[in-house]
């Protein structure tokens, strides 16, 4: 059951109190009126001549009578036409306490659409301020201490990004010079068959590495909100990249792609594509493995998914497969990959307003989903 608004809470309290007040207050007049009538009411004929006092013979009980049923009559008029004054103006109070909370409200409502947009836009929408002006009460220290906590973030969320970009950078520099000084030694003439050994593996963990900083680097750029999108049909992208795997060995890869348009950019959503079908070839079993990518539309977006055969996954790890360098069962088990693969596919859909979710197959492996918003018919390229 849905809960009433505060400003419909607003209205409901005033308007009781209007309505407990003008009980009061008709009743309090009721009695006075009440009493007025039976302490100073004059009864005369018609004629104008006077009527007996009560107890005078019948004369005085006609009076006592005529005298009753003007009090109650009056009685009754009070209560009517009050009833029907208090019910005007208990509903003039509602509809100026409906008025005024509104108003009171606003900027509560300010606060609560920047909000809105900040979640709805994380990057860029962390340089935006409420700067609410007024008078400093309460809704004012709420608007600026939520202005000064976005701040911290923002600052935060800067120096995070500013501090992955450098390091990564700085890395580059000496792993791009170790692979020229190792691939110069393993193909010197000279060069002994334990030193080529050598060399071989050097540059196998010197490539991983690599690896590792291009994935920080996708990894921090994916995690900020597109800016610049364009139409991209992802059923070109899963064509793509599809052909680019159908040579991985003993893994078959197939692919069935429909139409599905999004808004985007078209180089972070192939590297989507190509991280779900590369970590499904990756792991996968030994023999006669299989890959299948599929993309399409349904009611809340479009959609890709990437289904593969393998190892049985627990549902509760599959959580941690999204985490930058988890793999199942481990936190950073070594092999060809980063740890990184899932973790910039969720990255890169949290980026196109999308979501990512992954259920294990019955008999092994996983089915991993991403959804993006739909491209409007308006925004289809002519």
């Amino acid at each position: 059951m849905r809960k009433m608004t505060i400003r419909t809470r607003l209205t409901l309290v005033v308007g009781g109190m209007l309505l407990a007040g003008g009980l009061l207050l008709l009743g309090i007049t009721y009695l006075l009126v009440f009493q007025q009538l039976g302490d100073k009411l004059f009864v005369t004929k018609t004629i104008g001549e006077d009527l007996p006092l009560p107890g005078a013979g019948v004369a005085g009980d006609l009076a006592t009578q005529f005298r009753g049923e003007v009090r109650s009559d009056a009685s009754r008029a009070v209560l009517t036409q009050g009833s029907i004054a208090l019910a005007v103006v208990v509903a003039l109070g509602l509809a100026f306490s409906w008025l005024i909370a509104g108003r009171l409200l606003q900027p509560l409502h300010r606060v609560t659409e920047t909000a809105r947009r900040i979640a709805g836009a994380p990057d860029r929408g962390l340089h935006e301020r409420i700067a609410l002006r007024g008078p400093y009460d309460e809704v004012k220290e709420l608007a600026d201490t939520f202005d000064l906590m976005i701040a911290r973030l923002d600052k935060s969320f800067d120096v995070q990004r500013r501090f992955i970009v450098n390091a990564s950078h700085e890395l580059r520099t000496p792993l791009t010079l170790n692979r020229t000084l190792l691939e110069v030694s393993t193909e010197h003439p000279d060069a002994a068959p334990e030193l080529r050994q050598l060399g071989r593996t050097l540059l196998a963990v010197n490539e991983r590495h690599e690896r590792l900083i291009d994935g920080l680097l996708l990894l921090a750029r994916s995690e900020r909100a597109v800016g610049d999108r364009s139409y991209v049909d992802l059923a070109d992208v899963v064509t793509h990249v599809a052909a680019q795997h159908q040579d991985d060995g003993t893994v078959k890869v197939t692919s069935v792609a429909d139409e599905a348009p999004t808004m985007g950019n078209a180089v972070l959503l192939e590297r989507l594509v190509h991280n779900l079908v590369e970590n499904g070839v990756r792991h996968n079993v030994p023999a006669g493995g299989w890959v299948r990518v599929e993309s399409g539309t349904r009611p809340d977006g479009v959609f890709v998914t990437v289904s593969n055969s393998g190892p049985v996954v627990p549902r509760y790890e599959i959580p941690n497969l999204f985490e930058p360098f988890r793999r199942l069962g481990t936190e950073r088990a070594a092999g060809p990959g980063a740890g990184l693969g899932l973790s910039i596919v969720r990255a890169v859909a949290a980026a196109h307003g999308g979501k990512v979710f992954a259920d294990p197959r019955d008999g092994g492996g996983l089915t991993v989903t991403v959804i993006l918003p739909t491209a409007a018919s308006s925004e289809y390229p002519t």
